[in-house]
Order: structure tokens, then sequence, then C-alpha cells
């Protein structure tokens, strides 16, 4: 079973020798410099103290346009900016770093990296999309376990505002982002609309247990009902959007009267999405990093 397990990460500036050394899989996104700017920059406005991104590995899909116009330029950034080396192959990465950042753009390619990346025997973190297919999520998450290697896949998005919006007497939660679509990826929703899924998921919690889907050339609109009654829905648009969510809440000694309370999410960066990722490489070598308190699911 997977299960949550509180992560209290000391603030405790270290020398740079006993920093994380992490290692990045896959240099077509900009989630790759600015995780490195995160971790790399003292100045950064979101900087987390204990780790380093050390290496990289840069990947690429010449068929999706996102990744063939923007590789090259992120991968200079990596070396000549912050100097980052790069490798020639995934297992290269194996005895330099202490974690790995499986960031490829293309869910497609997670699969056959995510089975090379264990055989590195370091905690993992795979960006979105986690796979273009369920069939590849479920063997992504069977590769893990076979090789007990601990890993996650998460959005940004869901240590944001959103989560004042959870708590008691919550009666159901409506969330809207961008929802572009790729046309590679099977699980369409899983290209950018995960965003607002996940929103939803950190307001509403575990337990949706039906799903129905409406689509039109500029928008998805997901409606689910959990176990105990309530529903949540999902509203990805095109082209693209802002990120914002509703929660719908019984007040206190009323039975019938709901209220809504409203968050536009305003991005604040990766710093404590990263500080998860520091924090779950820190389980597995015993060093002290990073400087949030976050809950790691393994």
């Amino acid at each position: 079973m997977m299960k949550s397990v509180l992560v209290l990460l000391g603030c405790i500036a270290l020398a740079s020798a006993a920093d994380l050394r992490l290692g990045i899989v896959g240099t077509d996104t900009s989630h790759v410099t600015a995780f490195t700017k995160t971790l790399n920059d003292p100045n950064a406005s979101d900087h987390v103290v204990g780790a380093r991104i050390v290496a990289a590995y840069k990947g690429g899909s010449p068929d999706i346009e996102s990744s063939r116009s923007r590789i090259d330029r992120f991968t200079a950034e990596l070396k000549d900016k912050w100097g980052v080396k790069i490798v020639d192959a995934i297992t290269d990465l194996c005895g330099q770093v202490d974690g790995i950042l499986l960031t490829s753009v293309d869910g497609r390619i997670h699969l056959a990296q995510m089975r090379q990346a264990v055989e590195c025997k370091k905690p993992i973190f795979i960006d979105k999309p986690l796979a273009s297919t369920l069939d590849d999520a479920r063997a992504i998450a069977k590769a893990a376990q076979d090789s007990g290697v601990p890993w996650f896949s998460s959005s940004s998005l869901r240590f944001g505002e959103v989560r004042k919006l959870r708590g008691a007497k919550l009666e159901g939660a409506t969330t809207w982002g961008p929802g572009p679509l790729e046309a590679h990826h099977q699980l369409d929703l899983s290209w950018y609309a995960v965003h607002p899924i996940e929103m939803l998921y950190t307001i509403m919690g575990t337990g949706c247990e039906e799903v129905t889907r409406t689509s039109t050339p500029d928008a998805d609109v997901v409606v689910g009902r959990w176990n105990d009654g309530r529903i949540g829905t999902v509203r990805a648009l095109r082209p693209y959007a802002t990120y914002g969510s509703i929660a719908f809440k019984k007040p206190e000694g009323k039975s019938q009267n709901v209220t809504a309370q409203v968050v536009e999410e305003q991005h604040a960066g990766y710093g404590e999405l990263v500080a998860l990722q520091c924090a779950c490489a820190a389980r597995r070598t015993g060093l002290q990093a990073c400087s949030f308190r976050v809950r790691c699911t393994l």
C-alpha cells in the first residue's frame, strides 16, 4: 500500500560537499531550468537549501514541437549557466547523483527511461505527464516496485493557494486551468489538464469512484463523484487559461446553506515541489537537505 510519510527537513545550510546531488533525465522542458534555478541559485525567491542539480541526460523527442524547438536552449543553459554536466546515457547518472528527476516532456518515453533510471537504485521524481497510456503508467509503478525504488509524481499546483480551500464541511469543489492537448498522447488530459485535476484532488482528497467527461474543441469538463457523495468538477480550457478553484462548504452550525470560497491561483514557484523531490532522496541517503515541511507519498 502507498503510505504518506511526513518529512520534516531542517533549515540548516550544509556545506556543498554534503548537499544532495540530483540528476535530470530529459532537458526539453522549462521545468529543468526552473528546478535548477530553485536549487542552484541562492538568490532565487523560492530557493531550496541543501541540494543541487549536478548532471543531466539530454534525451528529446523530435516529433514533438515543444521538445524539438527548445531542448538545445534549455540544455545550453543547464551546462553554461549552472555548470550541470551533460552525460551520454541515463545510467551514467548512477554514480554521480543521489536522486533523479525524470522530466522529459514526452510521456511516451517515460516508461523506457524509468526502466533505465531504476537501475541506479535512487529515488525518482517523474514530471507530468506521467505516461501517455494507462498501461505505461501501471508499468512505471511496477518497475519501481520491483526495483524497490521510491518514486512519486506531482504537479507544483498542489502546493499553491488551493490548499487554503481544504477543510471540514466540504461539500464539493470546482477547479479550472489550461487544457491544451498533444496528439501523441492517448491519456490526453495528462498532457496539461493534470494541473487543475491535481488541484481538485488537493481540495477533495482521495475517493473518486465515478467520472464523466464532456468535450468540445475549446474545453473539457470532467465531473467526479466521490464515495461519500461529494461532487468535484474540473474545467480544462484551450488554448490556455488562468488557474482557479472554488470550494463549497456548509457554514458551521447550519444544515442547508452552502457558501463558496474562491481562489485565483498565482504560481508561486517550484520551491515546495523541489523540496519534496529532495525529501524523498534524503530519506534514502540519510543526508539532511532542503527547507520546507512537506508530505511525501511513497
